[in-house]
């Protein structure tokens, strides 16, 4: 481990679960990277990740975004290019851009596709599917209103989905972000965690949340206030 995290860690007690504000406050008093680090919610969850009734995804528009500029292509065709391009995506196509892809082309964040396409858009399964970019309906890539889509991706949508071990991890902005800005992005991602729950998910859904930056450990949050807190909403 390097000196920064080990100085780091030295502020971290880890028997303690802080309160979500003292927790973002804290990572922002640690020692910091050369560069602008991201910060991320983690998840664990009280749920059987082998079945598929139990499968946790989502999205959730962050109210401060992520802090990073994302790339968003649109698979459509005749006014949706229109509505696409005036919504501020930055790759707009059909055949040709699926061609550029099977050529090895990769340089976007977020792909959407109108319905009418995804006939053609399914060929590219293998090469976007492990990659995470796959347009998907479920989250809102696959969809008539383009406009609306790109809009949200823009302003800061972002997906979660569980791991093989029944974790998520969440980006909720950067390190520069005041404290305020990070802690109302973590309440909005919990919450779109919590009505995610399938009917299925039996017993304590959210086991433990930690939040941390690229280069410092975790720190563990006190989860019962947040979870009060989305219950009263």
């Amino acid at each position: 481990m390097s000196k920064r995290y080990e100085q780091a860690a030295t502020l971290v007690d880890r028997k303690k679960a802080y309160p979500l504000e003292e927790a973002v406050a804290l990572l922002k008093e640690m020692p910091k990277a050369k560069f602008d680090e991201t910060v991320e919610l983690s998840v664990s969850l009280g749920v059987d990740p082998e079945k598929s009734d139990q499968a946790i995804r989502g999205t959730v528009v962050l109210p401060h975004g992520t802090g990073t500029a994302r790339k968003v292509l649109v698979f459509c065709k005749g006014e949706r290019e229109i509505e696409a391009r005036q919504a501020g995506a930055d790759y707009i196509g059909a055949a040709d851009l699926i061609e550029k892809i099977q050529d090895g082309w990769l340089d976007f964040d977020v792909a959407i596709a109108t319905p009418e396409l995804m006939r053609d858009v399914s060929k590219l399964g293998k090469v976007l599917g492990p990659r995470g970019l796959m347009p998907n309906p479920k989250v809102g890539t696959v969809t008539e209103d383009v406009a609306n889509a790109v809009t949200e991706v823009k302003k800061g949508k972002v997906e979660f989905k569980m791991d093989k071990l029944a974790n998520l991890h969440v980006v909720i902005g950067k390190l520069s972000f005041a404290a305020r800005q990070l802690a109302e992005n973590a309440r909005a991602v919990l919450g779109a965690v919590v009505r995610a729950k399938p009917a299925a998910a039996k017993g304590q859904f959210i086991k433990r949340v930690s939040v941390s930056s690229t280069m410092s450990p975790g720190v563990f949050l006190d989860i019962k206030p947040l979870l009060e807190e989305h219950e009263r909403a």
